[in-house]
Parts: C-alpha cells; structure tokens; sequence
C-alpha cells in the first residue's frame, strides 16, 4: 500500500503543476487587465508549506512505516478527492480570476456562484481539508498535525485578511482605475 500512496501523492504533486500552469497564464489575465497584486509576503512561506506537505507524506509514511487502516485510510481519500473536486469547482468558478497568488483587477464585481454561493473562501476549505485528510490516507497523522497547524498559524491568518483587503479596495475603485497604493510586501 505504500507504493500506492507515493503514486497518490504524485499525482497530487502532478495536479500542483498543472494548478500553477493555470495560475500563470491567470496572473497575465490579471495584469493585462490592471491586476494589482497584494500580499506577497506570505507566498514564499505557502510555496514551501505546500510542497512540503507532499514531502512529508511520504517521509513520514516510508521512515516510519506507518500502516495502511482501511477504516481511516478510504474515508480519509475520499475527503482529499473531495477537496481536489472542490479545488477545481472554485478554479473553474472563478476563472481567469483565479489564482495561487493574491491579484485582483480593480473593478470587477465579485464572484458569488458556484462555491462562493456558500462560503466566502471555499479554496481555503479545500486545503484545509486536504491537509489533514491527504496524509491520513497512510495514517501519517504527524504530517496532518503539523501543516494543520502551520497553515492556520503562518498562512491562512495573513493569507484571508490580505485576500479580503485587497478585495476591498479593488472593489472601492472605479472600473479603469486601480488601487495603486496596496503596498505588496504588506501579508
């Protein structure tokens, strides 16, 4: 079963590439269109979370030899698919709008269909989900504590308010103009 799980967490690796093939081709939308980006402190820091969980799912699985349970390791799969399904509900909702990077184009309203119905920030949920539910698939529980709490901790608490402020003032500006003034470095 450990070989399964390292093809899992490969191909979520693989799905990482094709989100920042995406993400920058949207970035370009973006600015062509006067996208202002915001927030680009914390990226460095969610660039390395990332990846690292994947990293660590599978250290901690082949280093410790964590069992396979099949009560906690189906439904802890079907909610990382469910999270991967959610992820690209928000993708395909937003768009060109989306992206991994926090840039918005002054002016445009936004987006309240599909997901965003519901939840203001239902990629969050996605990766929040995911990171606990993708190294449970193996029962490396220590890997799900930890982004857990790394998430919560260094990113998601910049990442939601920078989100919202530069929602805010983007939405504040007349169609044309930009809030030129967001100060990038700013989480």
């Amino acid at each position: 079963m450990q070989t399964l799980f390292v093809v899992l967490v490969a191909a979520v690796a693989l799905e990482r590439l094709a989100e920042l093939v995406v993400s920058s081709r949207n970035a370009r939308w973006s600015f062509d269109r006067g996208g202002v980006e915001a927030g680009r402190g914390h990226f460095p820091a969610m660039v390395v979370l990332h990846a690292g969980l994947l990293v660590a799912c599978v250290v901690e699985v082949l280093v410790t030899d964590r069992p396979f349970v099949p009560a906690l390791g189906w439904a802890a799969l079907v909610l990382a698919l469910g999270s991967q399904a959610l992820r690209w509900w928000c993708i395909t909702t937003l768009g060109p709008r989306w992206n991994t990077r926090v840039i918005v184009v002054p002016g445009l309203p936004l987006v309240t269909g599909g997901p965003y119905r519901w939840l203001r920030h239902p990629n969050y949920v996605a990766v929040v989900v995911e990171g606990v539910a993708l190294p449970l698939v193996h029962t490396a529980w220590v890997t799900a504590v930890a982004f857990t709490v790394l998430n919560a901790v260094l990113l998601l608490r910049f990442r939601i308010p920078a989100e919202e402020r530069a929602l805010g003032l983007a939405l504040a500006e007349p169609s044309g103009g930009g809030p030129r003034d967001l100060d990038p470095r700013r989480p």
